[in-house]
């Protein structure tokens, strides 16, 4: 299968990477099953692996996602230098109320051991693209920046992105790190189009835009309606509705990304064919 590939910054690699989170948090597949689907994405072409310092399960050991991208790149027999990985900083797990969440720590200090640790995990001289995770309200966001351009000067990070952000801050951090800033990830999907300036921007700017949770993630069932026109769609195709999703963000320019994540091989090959999927102007127009 040959896969759609753009451009982030100095990279070129596949638009639809995989999410790796689904694999190391509350309801992860076995670490067997884990290796196999991330086995079977590579083998299939994708070249875009995306993974997080925080991905691993509240209360467990931290940092099991980029661990488990180490050993799955380690035991595949294909060519590792051609994948690009992306991790992030500044995000880690506890519990509330005795149910497991997230919590933000943008500490400069933070930041910099943290980065260093993603490397080891990862087991790479340098990580490909580091992305600052989540902004931190207690944290001036220039000061965390200013520990992410740090690391890529020390040679932790070849490139940066960030996360969860606005155009204030898309354009605080790229004040600070110049052409160093290559991509921008937030949530965007059929329930989540809230982020659609950012996407404008980072166009605007020659910044990838990475879409996280692009099928919906987590969504609540009220939200099912809303897919409506891409199952429509998508019966018309003969396709699942999830590479309609896909192939709907991809449509949003060349510098659009997804990072669909899965439980199970089939799930994310399935996910990889809509690169392939060319959608008319009468049906995105349905589709918004």
């Amino acid at each position: 299968m040959e896969l759609l590939h753009r451009t982030i910054g100095q990279f070129r690699t596949t638009a639809i990477g995989f999410g790796e989170m689904p694999l190391t948090i509350e309801g992860k597949p076995s670490h067997e099953r884990a290796i196999e689907t991330i086995h079977a994405a590579l083998d299939a072409g994708c070249r875009h692996i995306d993974t997080a310092w925080a991905y691993y399960e509240s209360g467990g050991e931290e940092e099991t996602g980029e661990k488990l991208v180490r050993q799955a790149l380690q035991s595949w027999s294909g060519p590792r230098e051609d994948v690009l990985v992306a991790t992030k900083v500044g995000h880690f797990r506890n519990f509330t109320e005795g149910r497991p969440t997230w919590d933000v720590d943008g500490r400069p200090e933070t930041l910099m051991r943290n980065g260093r640790q993603s490397a080891q995990a990862l087991g790479r001289d340098s990580i490909d693209l580091l992305y600052f995770h989540r902004p931190d309200p207690k944290v001036p966001y220039g000061e965390s920046i200013q520990a992410i351009r740090r690391l890529i000067d020390d040679g932790v990070a070849r490139a940066a992105g960030i996360s969860n952000v606005d155009i204030e801050q898309i354009d605080l951090a790229r004040t600070i790190l110049g052409d160093r800033l290559v991509a921008v990830q937030n949530q965007y999907s059929p329930i989540s189009r809230g982020t659609q300036d950012t996407l404008e921007h980072a166009e605007k700017l020659g910044l990838a835009f990475v879409c996280w949770s692009p099928l919906g993630g987590f969504r609540k069932t009220r939200d099912e309606s809303m897919f409506d026109p891409f199952k429509k769609v998508a019966k018309a195709h003969g396709v699942s509705y999830q590479q309609v999703v896909l192939a709907w963000e991809l449509s949003k320019g060349d510098h659009m990304f997804v990072i669909p994540g899965a439980h199970r091989p089939e799930t994310i090959v399935d996910s990889l064919h809509a690169g392939q999927l060319e959608l008319s102007d009468d049906e995105l127009a349905i589709l918004g």
